[in-house]
């Protein structure tokens, strides 16, 4: 069979997951799912399931940078998807290659800080360098309700609260902003997107599952695959969480905790 041309390339700065729901696992498989073209850089190994982390070490950021520099003088990017960056090193080495080698590359910034499992994926002293470095980057900031309470030490408990979130993290330079609300309660998950244009709000009816492993990491791929592809902003948020609701309501049910969910139901089976 002759290779088709992928649309889209996705360069993914985030750590592995070894249960495959997570990370740069759940990136490749959510950019390969929408037709993009996935490439990473790996800034930690995890050992880890549906049960939990047991396990992290860390990448040398000199072979960090070095996977950034030869994705980029090669093979190039269309948008950038930065997930787990778990120490001060580690944040300021992803920042600084970006802004010399990827200027105007659009970046879906994940500030991924707690996996769902509730284990730590970010140094207490990282917060700060995460917020000078990182937000001021973003052409999209991705954060779930308690990231963003860290981010910008306002209460997020509803979706009053996400506004007020996405504006303070407006002001603190990113372009835009996603402050998502599945961690809050109620019948539907509500999502605020704020621009400089405005707030608009994004809900969805509530799934009763506890597949939910890997959600952010799979939104904020998504998101990145539709602006490599030249989706505006509003239709390449639109479309992933679509993407995911239907990926959550046919996840696949593996493992014994928070499982994953179904990033390959785009994909049509192959018949040998």
């Amino acid at each position: 069979m002759e290779p088709t041309r992928q649309q889209g390339r996705v360069l993914i700065l985030a750590g592995s997951d070894s249960g495959g729901g997570a990370g740069i696992q759940a990136d490749i498989k959510a950019v390969s799912a929408l037709g993009g073209f996935a490439m990473t850089a790996i800034t930690a190994l995890t050992a880890q399931n549906t049960q939990g982390v047991f396990g992290i070490e860390a990448v040398p950021v000199p072979f960090i940078r070095q996977q950034i520099q030869v994705v980029l003088d090669d093979l190039g990017a269309d948008a950038l998807k930065t997930g787990m960056l778990h120490a001060v090193p580690v944040i300021e080495a992803v920042c600084e290659e970006i802004a010399q080698r990827a200027p105007g590359v659009p970046l879906v910034a994940d500030p991924v800080m707690v996996a769902q499992s509730g284990a730590a994926l970010l140094q207490p002293d990282a917060v700060e360098a995460l917020t000078r470095n990182l937000v001021p980057l973003a052409s999209l900031l991705t954060p779930n309700a308690p990231e963003a309470e860290r981010l910008c030490g306002l209460p997020v408990a509803d979706v009053a609260g996400q506004q007020r979130a996405a504006e303070a993290l407006l002001r603190l330079g990113a372009r835009a902003v996603l402050v998502k609300g599945g961690h809050l309660g109620g019948a539907e998950v509500s999502d605020v997107l704020a621009t400089s244009d405005g707030i608009e709000v994004l809900s969805s009816p509530r799934l009763e599952t506890k597949h939910t492993h890997g959600t952010g990491c799979t939104l904020a791929s998504a998101i990145a695959c539709g602006l490599a592809q030249g989706l505006a902003l509003r239709h390449a948020v639109v479309r992933a969480r679509a993407y995911l609701w239907q990926a959550l309501a046919t996840a696949p049910g593996f493992g014994h905790g928070q499982g994953p969910v179904n990033h390959v139901h785009t994909v049509r089976p192959f018949d040998a």
